[in-house]
C-alpha cells in the first residue's frame, strides 16, 4: 500500500510564502498522478493542483493560478506545492493525493494545515 508523507504547512501572513512537500513510499501505476487538495473551513474538498508522473503536465485550480506552483523530483518520489503570496482565503487543510488519474484520486496523506492571516 502506497503512502503518502506531507510536510510543509503552517502559519503565515498575507502576502507571504510557504512550500509544501509529499513523499510517496513507492511510485506505481498507482500514483501516475498526484496532487494537492484543500479543505477550507466550512467548505468541501477542493482540487488546488495535480502534475502527471509520465510526462509532466499540470493543472490549476483558477484560484491559484499564478500563485501556486506543483513540481516533482523524481528521485525522490516526491511532488511539491510552492505557494506565493498566499491571501486569507488560501487557509485550509491540505492533502497530497495520488492515483491513476485525476479522476480516481484515491490515496491520500494525513493532511497539513495552512493558515494565512489577515
Amino acid at each position: 500500500q502506497v503512502q503518502l508523507v506531507e510536510s510543509g504547512g503552517g502559519l503565515v501572513q498575507a502576502g507571504g510564502s510557504l512550500r509544501l512537500s509529499c513523499a510517496a513510499s513507492e511510485r506505481t501505476f498507482s500514483t501516475n498522478v498526484m496532487g494537492w487538495f484543500r479543505q477550507r473551513p466550512g467548505k468541501e474538498r477542493e482540487y488546488v493542483a495535480v502534475i502527471t508522473w509520465s510526462d509532466g503536465s499540470v493543472g490549476y485550480l483558477d484560484a491559484v493560478k499564478g500563485r501556486f506552483t506543483i513540481s516533482q523530483d523524481n528521485s525522490k518520489n516526491s511532488v511539491y506545492l510552492q505557494m506565493n503570496n498566499l491571501k486569507p482565503e488560501d487557509t485550509a487543510v491540505y492533502y497530497c493525493a495520488a492515483g491513476r488519474g485525476v479522476a480516481t484520486m484515491n490515496i491520500w496523506g494525513q493532511g497539513t494545515q495552512v493558515t494565512v492571516s489577515s
